[in-house]
């Protein structure tokens, strides 16, 4: 029987597939792709539930425009951010097939959620000035539908098998919890003595890629002589599922359970969303050729920022002299008179 992962040596050893509907040798549907789509769903599933019971300024009919909006800003956001942070090369990196430059190659991955973040809000602005809304009533709208696309992208980056975790001590890795993972593409770094199975693979490939593929295939003569060897890693994609989506979330719902100024809860996703990006960092490995500052990541450092800016936010919007909006608990029926008296 085929199954799609094997626990051995008490850690989960990753064999899931990034292609979720193949749809020819080299070409299908995958789990990053849908993880997007799916939290662009989710987010105007519940912008829509609230401008239709009056807790948002937004009219029903424009919701759809705010999700493209909302789309093009996390999609250019996101690579850009990711490029200019973390891969500069990607700009002056070129192919001879499809998308032929690597800046727009999206669906091998490669996305910043910090530029995201940038993304949307300067798309928010963008279209709050257009339709004549309140430029930070709309960034608290995104803020609170975003954690559920941020959880399906960190589910989508555990499929993938990137964005790995620091590796467990050593105490740890002679006795691995069941909660860490190991990878078998981890035979390419060359740390994995694979001599005992050299002469049980055969095929056209290279020999590491036939030890991955025996691995992934639950080989049961290669996994067992190598799988005591592979190295136990934190599953940190998980853990910043969780906290970037559930418990931001919850964190948001309460901030907004009653109206608040607009900009107060835009404020709290920064804050709460660097806080805890910060500390899921401390068991996430810093990103290939980025160097750390001042003992921090780069994710980090771009978090403390995001913090800073959060904290201001929130104390410039509560000393506003608007009125105050939203509240998850029941609907608003200020939406005519804040419109009238409020133009941003």
């Amino acid at each position: 029987m085929n199954h799609s992962f094997t626990t051995l040596a008490e850690s989960y050893l990753h064999r899931l597939d990034s292609v979720a509907i193949p749809l020819s040798p080299d070409w299908g549907i995958r789990w990053y792709g849908l993880a997007y789509a799916a939290g662009f769903v989710v987010a105007w599933l519940l912008i829509r539930w609230m401008a239709r019971t009056g807790r948002s300024l937004i009219p029903e009919r424009a919701v759809g425009d705010l999700m493209m909006y909302s789309v093009v800003g996390v999609l250019v956001g996101g690579r850009l951010g990711y490029a200019l942070f973390y891969k500069p090369e990607l700009f002056l990196t070129f192919s001879a097939s499809p998308p032929w430059w690597e800046l727009l190659a999206i669906h091998r991955g490669g996305m910043a959620s910090h530029g995201g973040i940038l993304g949307v809000v300067i798309a928010m602005c963008v279209f709050a000035r257009k339709n004549q809304l309140p430029a930070l009533h709309l960034v608290d709208m995104v803020a609170i539908a975003a954690p559920p696309g941020l959880f399906f992208g960190r589910l989508a980056n555990f499929i993938n098998g990137e964005l790995w975790g620091k590796r467990l001590s050593d105490a740890m890795q002679i006795d691995p919890p069941w909660w860490s993972v190991k990878y078998p593409e981890e035979i390419y770094l060359g740390t994995v003595d694979v001599s005992s199975v050299a002469t049980s693979v055969g095929g056209e490939t290279t020999l590491h890629t036939q030890i991955v593929e025996s691995l992934r295939s639950a080989d049961p003569v290669v996994t067992e002589a190598l799988i005591g060897q592979l190295t136990a890693w934190w599953p940190s994609q998980l853990f910043q599922a969780m906290t970037d989506g559930p418990i931001l979330m919850a964190i948001l719902i309460a901030v907004w359970w009653r109206p608040r100024r607009p900009g107060i809860v835009g404020g709290w996703f920064l804050v709460g969303y660097g806080t805890l990006r910060i500390v899921t960092e401390v068991v996430r490995q810093p990103d290939d050729g980025v160097a750390l500052f001042f003992g921090m990541q780069r994710g980090q450092l771009l978090s403390v920022g995001m913090i800073i800016l959060g904290v201001v936010m929130i104390a410039l919007c509560s000393r506003r002299s608007v009125q105050a909006i939203g509240g998850l608990w029941r609907s608003s029926q200020n939406k005519t008179d804040f419109k009238t008296k409020h133009t941003g």
